[in-house]
């Protein structure tokens, strides 16, 4: 890979539960649950989905405590087997469900603890995700908070500086701003980010159906969240391979991988899946007209506004350097009408 992520990290030694044993729920078991779940979803008023590796897999991104999982290999003294990289990995078919949920109108918020990226360039809209432990396209302006997405994965982790500075003009175009720009990819010791994860508690404690897929929920406090909605009154569904440490709160308990639960899910539901066009961005769900672009290297990384901005800044510019030109010719004329009004004054004493 351009970047092997979890080589990047700092060395710890607590990495959960890793290689626990796999189960799988009969034909029979798995379409009377995929059943159940269209029918939750149908009777949902607000469904926020939590994502894990596991969502990955099939897109040839490993995930980490599976039976060849990252920290799994590790553990063995072995090293896992990458099949695609990060930049050349193609959003899963749960990954384009999801979009498909979210324009429906099911989805309302999507949780991830992954940071391949996928969701992002799938075209979700990044205003109706929170991605708590970072995205490797994504860097960050430390000064103002204005975030670039990329083209190619960000070659540093833990919050480092990436070497570029943020462009972003400020008003009345003075200048750049030029705050370094840093990765967002946490390392163990990390604080989540406060945007992402006040959104996401928001979120749980508004739903009244969580929906994890491929998530062990072992890293706190992210794989905690569906409890918040649990505690609210509502219904946690887990779909993942592994027992989960959240298993006894689960209203259901769903054993397959999660593109063969995502595919019948959606043909209950009369949910169509996106095709995937390519790496795009989708900064907001309410104006796909304008925040729908596709992804830029850094130099040309502006959105389209900004750009308009700038044209608009000189025109603004230029206006006011003719309103301060007609400002100076008229106090100079009103300097004379004065000088001449007392010479005459003067001139009929």
């Amino acid at each position: 890979m351009s970047v092997n992520y979890a080589a990047g990290l700092s060395p710890y030694a607590d990495k959960g539960v890793c290689g626990l044993p796999e189960s799988f729920d009969s034909p029979e078991e798995l379409k009377a649950k995929v059943e159940t779940l269209a029918q939750l979803i149908k009777e949902s008023q607000y469904l926020v989905v939590h994502s894990g590796a596991g969502i990955s897999t099939s897109a040839g991104i490993p995930d980490f405590r599976g039976p060849k999982g990252v920290w799994t290999l590790e553990e063995k003294g072995e090293s896992p087997h990458f099949e695609t990289t990060f930049e050349d990995a193609r959003p899963s078919l749960t990954h384009m469900a999801l979009l498909g949920l979210q324009r429906a109108g099911y989805l309302k918020y999507l949780i991830s603890q992954n940071v391949d990226g996928l969701h992002v360039r799938s075209g979700f809209p990044r205003d109706k995700i929170s991605e708590l432990h970072g995205n490797m396209f994504v860097e960050e302006c430390e000064k103002c908070g204005r975030q670039y997405v990329r083209e190619k994965v960000i070659s540093v982790m833990g919050l480092k500086p990436t070497g570029r500075y943020c462009e972003v003009v400020r008003s009345r175009g003075l200048r750049a701003c030029r705050g370094k720009l840093i990765s967002t990819i946490l390392d163990w010791e990390d604080a989540l980010p406060d945007r992402d994860l006040n959104r996401a508690d928001d979120a749980s404690r508004k739903a009244d159906l969580a929906l994890t897929l491929g998530t062990s929920m072992q890293i706190k406090p992210s794989g905690d969240l569906p409890l918040l909605t649990k505690r609210k009154g509502g219904k946690v569904v887990i779909v993942n391979l592994q027992p989960t440490k959240h298993d006894k709160h689960a209203h259901l308990r769903i054993n397959g991988y999660v593109d063969e639960v995502m595919k019948p899910l959606m043909e209950l539901l009369g949910v169509e899946i996106p095709k995937w066009e390519g790496p795009t961005v989708c900064e907001s769900s309410t104006d796909l007209s304008e925040s729908t672009t596709d992804i830029k290297p850094p130099r040309s990384n502006i959105p389209a506004k900004q750009k308009v901005k700038r044209e608009d800044i000189k025109e603004e510019r230029k206006r006011e350097a003719t309103e301060a030109e007609t400002i100076k010719e008229e106090t100079v004329s009103i300097k004379r009408e004065r000088a001449d009004s007392s010479q005459e004054t003067s001139a009929d004493k």
